[in-house]
């Protein structure tokens, strides 16, 4: 109960946050949570459908992997394996990469470009559990407990991939166990931000899980500028939305709301996020 009204004493110099637990998940989850629409495209057709293989010469196998965090301190022997049993995708904007409940049998990096994990909705609402770029991967789980995927994937712009099938990943492992803790240590990371996640939609209103949104990618993507962090393509208002359980207007009043407070700068695509802003969220976690 403290902690609490902590949250909601701190947040409230954003917006008030007073918070009902059961509104917000009736909000966010809705009814019916368990039963999600699939795509339109059939699991069996999302490699071919959705994916080109590419034309031009091959990519930098070994520059590529080593983008990705995760792989960024493994020894050079074990990059070089990898990057040998890698093959290229490219997938067009909005196509399906990857089909929930489809069979798990490709880990994909993204080399360029960004993807979206998405739910949908017996009504065909999206819910987004996270927006990837280059340097992520995604459809490392199916691959190791060998069940379903567990989201849909889908390309938010042209994208290139990419893929290490099943056969090619356990091979790998066997004698680069190195690579399997890196892959471990990631999915622990995303386990705990998916627990501030479920704590958000629990404790916090909407001004503050914009804010929360705003100062995670301000942190993760953002570079000094004159009186702040600027992120130089924030997610489309949208985007949020689906992030955090709400609609695009409710987003676009919040943005508004702390621009007009000289907490944030919007220009195009661009956010200068003042350092009063990441205060203030700061104090208030």
């Amino acid at each position: 109960m403290l902690q609490e009204r902590r949250h909601g004493e701190a947040l409230g110099q954003l917006h008030g946050l007073a918070v009902d637990r059961r509104t917000h998940y009736g909000a966010v989850i809705g009814p019916g949570r368990d039963r999600v629409k699939r795509p339109c495209l059939a699991a069996g057709d999302a490699r071919d459908s959705a994916l080109t293989r590419l034309e031009r010469p091959p990519l930098d196998n070994t520059h590529l992997l080593r983008q990705v965090t995760i792989f960024q301190a493994l020894p050079q022997d074990t990059i070089a394996d990898l990057a040998k049993r890698v093959w290229h995708k490219q997938a067009d904007a909005g196509s399906v990469i990857v089909s929930q409940e489809g069979a798990g049998d490709a880990l994909f990096v993204i080399a360029k470009g960004k993807v979206k994990v998405v739910l949908y909705g017996e009504t065909g609402r999206e819910i987004i559990l996270s927006i990837l770029g280059a340097g992520d991967f995604f459809g490392e789980m199916a691959l190791l407990d060998r069940q379903p995927r567990s989201a849909n994937v889908v390309a938010v712009e042209s994208s290139e991939l990419l893929g290490l099938d099943r056969e090619a990943f356990q091979t790998h492992l066997t004698s680069h166990p190195s690579t399997a803790m890196a892959i471990l240590a990631e999915m622990s990371r995303r386990l705990r931000h998916a627990d501030e996640v479920i704590g958000n939609l629990a404790l916090l209103d909407v001004y503050a899980r914009v804010a929360r949104i705003i100062r995670d990618l301000a942190q993760k993507e953002g570079e000094p500028a004159d009186g702040g962090l600027l992120i130089k393509e924030r997610p489309t208002q949208q985007e949020i939305a689906g992030l955090i359980g709400t609609s695009r207007e409710t987003v676009s009043r919040a943005l508004n709301d702390f621009t007009r407070r000289g907490l944030l700068q919007m220009q195009g695509k661009k956010i200068l996020v003042r350092w009063g802003f990441l205060q203030k969220v700061e104090d208030a976690a």
